[in-house]
């Protein structure tokens, strides 16, 4: 009886996690509403264009508008798509807050690419409701705009450079490559991840509670190799079109695997690379985020502060994570290496007036600029980086295997 119990559960589970990835997400802006930032700018006649774009999702949960709004604008580019999730856990004011903050700011309102989900999942921590959120985005963002890499980052995380910086460092790389951290040695993950079953009463509810956890246990797969990593990645636009299209069977077999998997984020996307043969030998094994852990088992991120500033400048990362709210050490990566005053976007050539004032942050958009980059000190550390990781040594070595 037990078994036939969880059998209904686990086709019900299935079907619930199907439907939240394909069904179609409302946005604060309707997608029919939706403006390309060249046409919209008037500045299609010049052929300005930059080299590089990035969509990326922002994911936020109960008490993280104030730290979602001072990251959007720290992260916000002319030239890139943002897309905000922020949990249906969340008290209304915090949703209507976010609305209200993007709708009214008049750059966001000017350029046309900043969203917000207007019908946000409910998220649970380490069920599958995580992966459904960003598949769900990532569906929308390829059906809205046109862009090289998604970026999944959550309100806790910060720029390390400017996202003229980011975009410079990107802009020779080939486009196919994907950075998902990845190993097939699952060590204690194989035990207290691999083989536990869980349910997400997200998928069932609409009341926020932990994971549920099934007293049976399973076996590893011989269908296809387990792998684990990190949930921040960057991936290419044509790995995530496969992520949603599937034109072989592989990502919707393994979506439906992990539905019932803990801390699904952590090892759907690296099984599904490295098991795919068309995608396996574009992965860099680097996530492009700098990360304390916290003592053994290293579950937990701690959270950084000014004793980290030198070793996060140092480790030549785009991202940190993860930061309280208003942390000091937020107002110093700010002022040194994103040359943003509070309130104010990050440093760009998007905003920026003459020569002499490049030392200026920029609160407004110069539609004269776009297609301008004005690259630093940022851009020079994650080139540094990215020369190791994907250079031919590094790149073959730490492929899938």
């Amino acid at each position: 009886m037990g078994l036939k119990v969880f059998m209904i559960f686990f086709i019900l589970t299935s079907t619930i996690l199907l439907s939240l990835v394909y069904i179609p997400t409302k946005l604060s802006i309707p997608i029919s509403n939706f403006r390309p930032i060249v046409n919209y700018l008037n500045i299609q006649k010049s052929n300005k264009s930059y080299p590089a774009t990035f969509a990326y999702l922002i994911s936020a949960s109960k008490g993280d508008s104030g730290k979602l709004k001072r990251l959007l604008r720290a992260l916000y580019h002319p030239g890139n798509y943002y897309l905000i999730h922020l949990d249906y856990g969340a008290p209304a004011r915090e949703h209507r807050d976010v609305a209200k903050f993007v709708a009214g700011d008049p750059v966001f309102s000017q350029v046309g690419n900043v969203w917000v989900v207007k019908k946000p999942n409910l998220v649970t921590y380490r069920g599958p409701t995580m992966l459904t959120t960003t598949l769900h985005a990532m569906s929308m963002l390829l059906r809205t705009c046109k862009w090289d890499w998604f970026i999944n980052l959550s309100a806790s995380d910060y720029p390390l450079i400017t996202q003229d910086d980011l975009i410079h460092a990107f802009s020779e790389l080939p486009r196919n490559l994907n950075f998902i951290q990845h190993s097939s040695h699952l060590g204690w993950k194989l035990n207290k991840r691999a083989k536990p079953i869980i349910i997400d009463p997200a998928l069932y509810s609409r009341n926020k509670s932990e994971i549920w956890w099934v007293i049976k246990q399973r076996t590893i797969p011989t269908a296809f190799k387990l792998y684990t990593g990190s949930a921040w990645t960057i991936l290419s636009r044509s790995f995530a079109e496969y992520c949603i299209i599937g034109w072989d069977n592989l990502p919707r077999t393994l979506l439906l695997y992990y539905t019932n998997f803990v801390s699904t984020p952590e090892g759907y996307f690296q099984t599904l690379i490295c098991n795919s043969k068309d995608y396996k030998n574009t992965t860099v094994n680097h996530d492009l985020h700098y990360i304390t852990w916290d003592n053994p088992p290293k579950q937990h991120p701690r959270s950084l502060g000014l004793g980290d500033f030198r070793n996060m400048v140092l480790g030549n990362r785009p991202f940190a994570r993860k930061f309280k709210k208003n942390d000091r050490v937020l107002d110093k990566i700010d002022r040194q290496l994103l040359k943003r005053r509070r309130g104010q976007f990050a440093f760009g050539g998007w905003c920026s007036g003459s020569t002499a004032e490049k030392h200026n942050t920029c609160s407004a958009l110069r539609s004269e600029n776009y297609g301008v980059l004005r690259a630093g000190a940022g851009a020079r550390r994650l080139k540094t980086l990215l020369t190791r990781i994907v250079s031919d040594r590094s790149f073959r070595r730490l492929q899938c295997r």
